[in-house]
Protein backbone atom coordinates (compact mmCIF):
# COMPACT_ATOMS: atom_id res chain seq x y z
CA UNK A 1 0.00 0.00 0.00
CA UNK A 2 1.37 3.40 -0.93
CA UNK A 3 1.69 6.25 1.50
CA UNK A 4 -0.91 8.24 -0.39
CA UNK A 5 -3.49 5.44 -0.16
CA UNK A 6 -2.77 4.89 3.55
CA UNK A 7 -3.30 8.60 4.21
CA UNK A 8 -6.59 8.52 2.24
CA UNK A 9 -7.83 5.55 4.30
CA UNK A 10 -6.82 7.35 7.50
CA UNK A 11 -8.75 10.50 6.52
CA UNK A 12 -11.81 8.45 5.50
CA UNK A 13 -11.69 6.53 8.79
CA UNK A 14 -11.43 9.82 10.72
CA UNK A 15 -14.43 11.30 8.85
CA UNK A 16 -16.44 8.14 9.47
CA UNK A 17 -15.63 8.33 13.19
CA UNK A 18 -16.62 12.00 13.40
CA UNK A 19 -19.88 11.26 11.54
CA UNK A 20 -20.68 8.34 13.84
CA UNK A 21 -19.95 10.41 16.97
CA UNK A 22 -22.12 13.27 15.72
CA UNK A 23 -24.95 10.86 14.92
CA UNK A 24 -24.77 9.27 18.37
CA UNK A 25 -24.86 12.65 20.12
CA UNK A 26 -27.85 13.83 18.08
CA UNK A 27 -29.68 10.54 18.67
CA UNK A 28 -29.06 10.76 22.44
CA UNK A 29 -30.33 14.35 22.62
CA UNK A 30 -33.42 13.92 20.42
CA UNK A 31 -35.79 13.48 23.39
CA UNK A 32 -34.30 16.40 25.33
CA UNK A 33 -35.20 19.00 22.72
CA UNK A 34 -38.42 20.62 23.84
CA UNK A 35 -39.97 23.40 21.77
CA UNK A 36 -42.98 25.17 23.13
CA UNK A 37 -46.36 24.88 21.45
CA UNK A 38 -48.96 27.60 21.23
CA UNK A 39 -52.56 27.02 22.36
CA UNK A 40 -53.68 26.99 18.71
CA UNK A 41 -51.19 24.24 17.85
CA UNK A 42 -52.32 22.10 20.78
CA UNK A 43 -56.04 22.68 20.16
CA UNK A 44 -55.61 21.72 16.48
CA UNK A 45 -54.43 18.26 17.58
CA UNK A 46 -51.41 18.33 15.27
CA UNK A 47 -49.05 17.18 18.01
CA UNK A 48 -49.22 13.63 19.41
CA UNK A 49 -47.71 14.76 22.75
CA UNK A 50 -51.12 16.22 23.51
CA UNK A 51 -52.74 12.79 23.70
CA UNK A 52 -49.82 10.58 24.67
CA UNK A 53 -49.36 11.99 28.16
CA UNK A 54 -45.83 12.97 27.16
CA UNK A 55 -44.53 16.23 28.56
CA UNK A 56 -44.62 19.37 26.45
CA UNK A 57 -44.26 23.11 26.76
CA UNK A 58 -47.14 25.52 26.33
CA UNK A 59 -46.19 29.09 25.44
CA UNK A 60 -48.20 32.26 25.12
CA UNK A 61 -49.56 35.20 27.08
CA UNK A 62 -51.39 34.99 30.41
CA UNK A 63 -54.94 36.03 29.58
CA UNK A 64 -56.11 39.15 31.38
CA UNK A 65 -58.63 38.47 34.17
CA UNK A 66 -57.97 34.71 34.17
CA UNK A 67 -55.57 34.28 37.11
CA UNK A 68 -57.17 32.70 40.16
CA UNK A 69 -55.20 31.79 43.29
CA UNK A 70 -56.26 29.41 46.04
CA UNK A 71 -53.32 29.07 48.41
CA UNK A 72 -50.50 27.42 46.48
CA UNK A 73 -52.81 26.48 43.57
CA UNK A 74 -52.87 28.85 40.61
CA UNK A 75 -55.20 28.48 37.63
CA UNK A 76 -55.03 30.73 34.60
CA UNK A 77 -55.49 30.74 30.84
CA UNK A 78 -52.70 30.97 28.27
CA UNK A 79 -53.61 32.56 24.96
CA UNK A 80 -52.02 33.20 21.59
CA UNK A 81 -54.89 35.62 20.80
CA UNK A 82 -56.58 33.02 18.59
CA UNK A 83 -57.15 30.20 21.11
CA UNK A 84 -56.56 29.74 24.81
CA UNK A 85 -56.01 26.84 27.20
CA UNK A 86 -56.64 26.54 30.93
CA UNK A 87 -53.57 25.82 33.05
CA UNK A 88 -53.48 24.34 36.56
CA UNK A 89 -50.31 24.76 38.63
CA UNK A 90 -49.43 23.98 42.24
CA UNK A 91 -46.46 25.88 43.65
CA UNK A 92 -44.82 29.27 43.66
CA UNK A 93 -44.93 31.24 40.44
CA UNK A 94 -42.01 33.43 39.33
CA UNK A 95 -41.96 37.12 40.30
CA UNK A 96 -42.47 38.15 36.66
CA UNK A 97 -45.67 36.08 36.36
CA UNK A 98 -48.70 38.32 35.84
CA UNK A 99 -51.64 38.90 33.53
CA UNK A 100 -50.71 40.10 30.05
CA UNK A 101 -47.14 38.78 30.44
CA UNK A 102 -45.49 36.02 28.41
CA UNK A 103 -45.24 32.59 30.02
CA UNK A 104 -44.05 29.07 29.24
CA UNK A 105 -45.65 26.22 31.19
CA UNK A 106 -44.01 22.79 31.22
CA UNK A 107 -46.27 19.83 31.91
CA UNK A 108 -48.87 17.51 30.39
CA UNK A 109 -52.36 17.79 28.99
CA UNK A 110 -54.98 16.37 31.31
CA UNK A 111 -57.80 14.18 30.03
CA UNK A 112 -60.22 17.04 30.80
CA UNK A 113 -58.42 19.44 28.42
CA UNK A 114 -56.68 21.35 31.22
CA UNK A 115 -52.91 21.69 31.00
CA UNK A 116 -51.34 20.38 34.22
CA UNK A 117 -48.17 22.44 34.65
CA UNK A 118 -45.20 21.15 36.60
CA UNK A 119 -43.09 24.25 36.07
CA UNK A 120 -43.82 27.87 35.11
CA UNK A 121 -41.29 30.10 33.33
CA UNK A 122 -42.09 33.79 33.01
CA UNK A 123 -40.85 35.65 29.95
CA UNK A 124 -39.93 39.31 29.83
CA UNK A 125 -39.09 41.85 27.18
CA UNK A 126 -35.76 43.58 26.57
CA UNK A 127 -36.76 46.50 28.82
CA UNK A 128 -36.90 44.32 31.94
CA UNK A 129 -34.73 45.40 34.87
CA UNK A 130 -34.42 43.33 38.06
CA UNK A 131 -36.04 44.97 41.11
CA UNK A 132 -32.63 45.26 42.81
CA UNK A 133 -31.39 47.52 40.00
CA UNK A 134 -34.51 49.65 39.41
CA UNK A 135 -33.34 52.51 41.64
CA UNK A 136 -29.84 52.64 40.16
CA UNK A 137 -28.81 54.88 37.30
CA UNK A 138 -28.22 53.13 33.97
CA UNK A 139 -24.56 52.75 32.95
CA UNK A 140 -23.12 55.43 30.68
CA UNK A 141 -22.11 54.13 27.28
Amino acid sequence: MTRKRARLYGVLLLLLGIGAATGLVLWALRDNVSYFRTPSEIVSGAYPERLSGRGLRLGGMVEKGSVKRDGAVVTFRVTDFANSLSVHYEGLVPDLFREGQGVIAEGKMGSDGVFMAERILAKHDEKYMPPELKGMNPPIQ
